[in-house]
């Protein structure tokens, strides 16, 4: 089998890459009969010099290759017919502005693995860059509120050479006995409170968070079952709220009045309450001025995320008396930052991360027995038709 490495055709360019040369180099020997090609690519973090440098084959010709990998939605045009690809085609929630290009793989006869789509048999993702968006997000999240006080500078995540570095920055500061909420306990919520940790912040318990006042800053960790309840009072239930979550209602009210800084890392799903309302926003005791929203749902579990923002230009305000957007840092704004592309800040650890966790969990599979169908289980398509367990997106592609 060979695989070759797109170079990311997507614009705004990105420049990670699901393997760095070290492991470009190292594959053949784990996986043998593999063989790689990588595409020369300008904007990439790792240049072509040091994949070249591994001894590994560049060419700009993958046409030989049975499987293409790449990170970001491939161009139509890049996509390569009757071949396995290999990226996150953002198509399995019906993404409106990506139907041409599921239309695209059906008419391609494309076999389309999609990393969001790898899962356990239980159906439990197993890869992702998630880990790096909560590190940046939260790291994004401090920095808006050193700025938006004036208490500090940090250097922008996206000017750090790499994860060294951006913690080497938060050993410069220190913040004041503020309380910060992390929601989630997935992937992305771990790195946020990775950073959190760097920082030395206390962590203490939902209960503590409302009932106590401290001297240094704080941040608790919020799962689902502290901010939602059942409106008929019966006792939590994780697999109700999974299946209905349409029919619980938000508590997060009583977090808001006592948080400054707000780090959201939970999932949600359209059917579930917002964490709270535009309404609510208004009121004289909500209290969070800094919103760190990793999520990134547009109009989703946070109303004050109105658009994504950009690495370039992470901040903009929130006015929730006129529910407009305004300056990142004005006294009657809500700070916002909602990057949607956060691990592309730090894209040489992440891209190493990423390329790891494939090599453990993907690549055996790839080229070797699927014993346990994590392949098939993430195929959307083949042949020119839905698999299965993707028939539902039936009519997106009409």
């Amino acid at each position: 089998m060979k695989i070759g490495i797109v170079c990311e055709g997507k614009i705004p360019r990105d420049k990670r890459a699901p393997f760095s040369p070290k492991q470009c180099a190292s594959m053949p020997a784990m996986f043998p009969g593999l063989g790689l090609i990588v595409q020369p690519c300008e904007w990439r973090s790792f240049t072509d010099e040091e994949y070249r440098k591994e001894g590994v084959t560049m060419s700009a010709d993958l046409s030989s290759c049975d499987v293409i990998m790449g990170i970001k939605e491939m161009p139509v045009a890049q996509m390569m017919p009757g071949k396995k690809h290999l990226f996150f085609s953002h198509t399995i929630k019906k993404q409106p502005h990506n139907k041409a290009l599921m239309r695209s793989l059906i008419e391609k006869k494309i076999q389309m693995i999609d990393y969001e789509t790898l899962t356990d048999p239980d159906l439990n993702r197993i890869i992702g860059f998630g880990h790096y968006a909560g590190i940046v997000g939260a790291y994004n999240g401090i920095r808006a509120y050193g700025l938006r006080y004036k208490l500090f500078e940090l250097k922008p995540a996206h000017q750090c050479a790499d994860r060294v570095e951006l913690d080497k920055e938060l050993k410069k500061i220190s913040l004041p006995n503020i309380k910060i909420i992390v929601t989630g306990n997935g992937r992305v919520a771990n790195g946020a409170i990775e950073v959190l940790g760097a920082l030395k912040i206390r962590r203490i318990t939902p209960y503590e968070f409302m009932q106590f006042s401290f001297r240094e800053a704080t941040y608790s960790q919020m799962h689902s079952y502290n901010y939602n309840e059942s409106p008929d009072g019966s006792p939590w239930d994780t697999q109700k709220f999974y299946s209905h979550p349409e029919t619980f209602r938000s508590t997060f009210g009583k977090y808001s009045r006592h948080c400054d800084l707000l780090i959201h890392c939970s999932y949600w799903d359209p059917r579930a309450p917002k964490l709270f309302t535009r309404e609510e926003m208004r009121t004289p005791d909500f209290r969070i001025s800094v919103i760190a929203d990793v999520t990134c749902d547009i109009n989703g579990s946070v109303p004050s995320t109105t658009r994504s923002s950009s690495i370039a230009e992470p901040f903009y305000g929130y006015d929730p008396v006129s529910e407009q957007e305004g300056g990142a840092f004005d006294n009657k704004n809500i700070t916002v930052m909602a990057v949607d592309n956060l691990p592309c800040e730090l894209p040489r650890d992440a891209s190493e991360n990423f390329g790891k966790e494939l090599m453990e969990k993907v690549i055996p599979a790839l080229t070797g027995k699927d014993a346990d169908g994590l392949i098939e289980r993430a195929t959307i398509c083949r042949d020119g038709k839905l698999m299965p367990r993707f028939s539902y997106l039936a009519d997106y592609i009409q």
